[in-house]
């Protein structure tokens, strides 16, 4: 359910260019259909009760969760002077989210703007463009607890899958020979 609504969420945004990155609309569908291939070999593995593809499961979805906690960590422990040298760093990598950031905050440059640059915001015009950083450091704070705070949810809720799976794949097949050992 997850997988399906990243896949679509990313390529709804592409579609109405919300997002300009190729390769982050990439990377998002790419993480949809990973997680979208792991939950089918849970699925099958659950509905055949197959021990192997249970196990797979379980040592993958393990593995998610390690990386899920660990950015959801990350994303609440950035402190203020943290989130500015990242989002610096990011402006500074890529001219054409420059010029998307500036056409839809309606800002220029990122902590300073000289007159004799281009800007590609509206208010360029006027030469009252107020800077980025000030525009994107508003909200980074706030999105950054959010999505700390949901990935910490689901990666737990991703545990509690892990132990549910292993506490499944060690039951005895209701449709096998009750005589069988496992």
């Amino acid at each position: 359910m997850v997988s399906l609504l990243m896949i679509g969420i990313a390529a709804w945004g592409k579609w109405f260019g919300l997002v300009s990155s190729f390769q982050v609309v990439g990377g998002v569908i790419g993480v949809g259909i990973f997680l979208f291939f792991v939950a089918l070999v849970g699925l099958i593995g659950a509905m055949k009760h197959h021990q192997v593809l249970l196990f797979f499961y379980m040592i993958i979805l393990f593995m998610v969760f390690v990386v899920q906690f660990s950015v959801s960590c990350a994303c609440l422990a950035l402190n203020k002077e943290q989130q500015d040298h990242l989002l610096e760093v990011g402006w500074n990598n890529s001219q054409i989210t420059q010029m998307d950031v500036e056409k839809s905050l309606n800002c220029c440059g990122f902590s300073t703007f000289n007159n004799n640059q281009t800007c590609s915001a509206l208010c360029f015009q006027n030469n009252s463009c107020p800077t980025c950083a000030s525009k994107i450091q508003e909200h980074a704070g706030e999105v950054l607890r959010f999505v700390g705070g949901i990935g910490l949810f689901f990666s737990f809720t991703e545990i509690l899958g892990v132990w549910l799976t292993y506490r499944y794949r060690n039951q005895k097949d209701p449709r096998a020979n009750p005589s069988a050992f496992l």
